[in-house]
């Protein structure tokens, strides 16, 4: 990564509330054709979440704890604060000395701009600050929100102006958080309803319909230079597992999360 941060755009995309069983099964059946060409060997990594909700994952991953690969370790971290005993820090690892890995990477020329999803992104109280207080631009909308059908496809128009407006040099940090998976998200798959509600089944259409859009935030992160991106989910959900539903609770279906990281060439996603 200290090869990397300075010389390529950055971009890390967090699929909301996205569990790992769903995310391997559409993968493995052909159904997101374009997440899948970009993963290692077509298949997410396995690993374990940070937290078990929006809040507590993101702190983490911003803290520079992105979710821990699903095996025993120690495993050394891409990015990590400056702290005395740390054992997943790497010679390789991006060493920051800021609270935070967005401060980090704005003290190492980055513009970061978060473009928000879920409700802990919208900027409406104290607490929908916090997260997209980090970053030196934020934009959150209703149509990015978890009740817009096409709320990917907005995130992505907003992401193409801010690449478009961007001075060449400047490097940028994008994060993007992705709110089609989260309920409500029956409205995502064909001859679904409200009265019936969410189901697996529905989280699943909605990753497909993520997967039918997500070239263009590629292309679009790398058209001015290479792109190092990270996508991965932050927790998972349950949809009556075991007698559970949503999240915020340790159950393997929330703690259990797909992961990859890939460079973006320039003009490759196009």
């Amino acid at each position: 990564m200290n090869d990397i941060v300075g010389r390529d755009d950055l971009l890390l995309v967090t699929l909301d509330t996205l569990r790992f069983d769903v995310a391997e099964e559409l993968a493995a059946a052909g159904r997101t054709p374009r997440l899948s060409r970009r993963l290692p060997d077509g298949r997410w990594e396995k690993r374990h979440a940070p937290g078990s909700f929006t809040y507590a994952s993101h702190q983490a991953i911003f803290a520079g704890f992105l979710p821990t690969p699903a095996s025993r370790g120690p495993h050394p971290r891409l990015f990590a604060a400056r702290f005395e005993g740390s054992e997943t820090t790497a010679d390789r690892t991006f060493v920051f000395d800021t609270p935070d890995l967005v401060s980090g990477l704005a003290d190492a020329g980055y513009r970061t701009v978060c473009l928000g999803g879920v409700g802990f992104f919208n900027q409406r109280a104290a607490l929908g600050s916090v997260l997209p207080g980090m970053f030196q631009e934020s934009h959150w909308e209703e149509e990015f929100g978890v009740t817009s059908p096409a709320s990917f496809e907005a995130q992505i128009d907003r992401a193409e102006r801010i690449v478009a407006e961007l001075p060449r040099e400047q490097r940028l940090f994008l994060f993007v958080n992705v709110s089609a998976l989260h309920q409500p998200n029956w409205f995502h798959l064909p001859g679904a309803t409200r009265e019936a509600g969410d189901s697996r089944a529905t989280h699943a259409a909605a990753l497909e319909y993520v997967d039918r859009h997500i070239d263009r935030l590629f292309a679009a992160m790398s058209s001015r230079r290479r792109c190092f991106a990270i996508v991965c989910s932050d927790h998972g959900t349950a949809y009556g597992d075991d007698g559970w539903t949503g999240h915020r609770l340790g159950h393997e279906a929330v703690w259990t999360v797909p992961y990859a990281h890939f460079f973006l060439e320039p003009g490759a996603a196009k």
